[in-house]
């Protein structure tokens, strides 16, 4: 058990030692309200793994040291806005632990991701919260300076060049916020790939998801160039990287046969492209991987592999 235990945590320390580029990236252009968002959603998710495991009379020290419930909280941290008001992350973080793992049984037997369950919530019910990022260069302003200051707040740069290309408007150069996605996610790619170098997620997730992101937006922009964007401008904005390496190769709710990854992948990356141009929401990581989530066990029994000598 022991053993078991320890590869758990070692496979999380370097999922989380991976994202630290991405991260980086993300102080560099946000602020540092992103570590303070980070510190209290990993206080909040082991205060709440903790009371749920002394509720269900199991041994607490085990599962708070296996990292799952701190890299849940890390995930989630780095998807919502850096200048949300502080609560917003609390409740996240609570919902995704509680609801979103424990109530299934605990790290292993829960069949949607966490933290996306955590996003979902967060965005369905607090939606003006959830869609306001600082709209120019904060440098080290913290989260509770930028909470009062609407004037620096704006939508996401998806969101807003959907509108524009609604409207018939051209996009233009690369905006700021342009050029600090594509920062973060080449820093979530360097760190996606020292994951499949030390063999912590397999490349069929990854590279079917990107996949399928590209040929359905690649798609859709050679039918009509003048209303929906370029395969480029979706894979450096959002978190398309982050969720090609970090959220969608959750060894837990995702697919786990050869065939089922790609299948697995594949479907998410085209219903991201889906969501964002025909959807109401600017990005749809957590709504894509959910719902491919629900057909993992249908996906899993059609793709088993055969077994030798049948």
């Amino acid at each position: 058990m022991r053993d078991k235990v320890m590869g758990t945590n070692q496979v999380m320390r370097q999922v989380i030692y991976a994202l630290v580029l991405g991260v980086a990236a993300q102080v560099v252009f946000f602020g540092f309200s992103v570590l303070v968002q980070i510190a209290l959603a990993i206080v909040t998710a082991l205060s709440a793994e903790a009371l749920v495991l002394r509720m269900r009379g199991i041994q607490i020290t085990p599962s708070l040291c296996d990292g799952s419930a701190v890299l849940t909280a890390v995930l989630l941290a780095i998807a919502i806005p850096s200048i949300a008001p502080w609560w917003i992350i609390v409740l996240g973080v609570l919902f995704a632990i509680v609801f979103g793992k424990q109530l299934f049984g605990g790290l292993g037997n829960n069949p949607f991701n966490p933290a996306m369950l955590g996003y979902a919530f967060l965005l369905v019910s607090y939606p003006l919260q959830m869609t306001q990022w600082p709209s120019e260069f904060q440098g080290v302003l913290s989260i509770f300076e930028l909470s009062a200051v609407d004037a620096l707040t704006g939508a996401t740069n998806l969101d807003y060049t959907k509108t524009q290309l609604m409207l018939g408007e051209s996009i233009g150069a690369l905006t700021f916020e342009n050029i600090s996605q594509m920062w973060i996610n080449l820093g979530f790619l360097v760190g996606g790939i020292y994951l499949l170098l030390r063999r912590i997620v397999f490349w069929h997730i990854p590279l079917s998801l990107v996949l399928g992101l590209v040929l359905m937006s690649g798609v859709l922009y050679l039918i009509d160039p003048s209303s929906y964007s370029s395969p480029a401008f979706h894979l450096i904005n959002g978190a398309t990287m982050l969720a090609a390496f970090f959220i969608a190769t959750d060894p837990v709710s995702a697919s786990t046969t050869p065939l089922g990854r790609l299948i697995y992948g594949f479907s998410i990356g085209v219903i991201i492209i889906v969501i964002r141009v025909f959807g109401g929401y600017p990005d749809a990581v957590a709504f894509a991987v959910l719902l491919m989530n629900i057909t993992v066990p249908l996906i899993d029994y059609y793709t088993q592999p055969k077994v030798f000598g049948k």
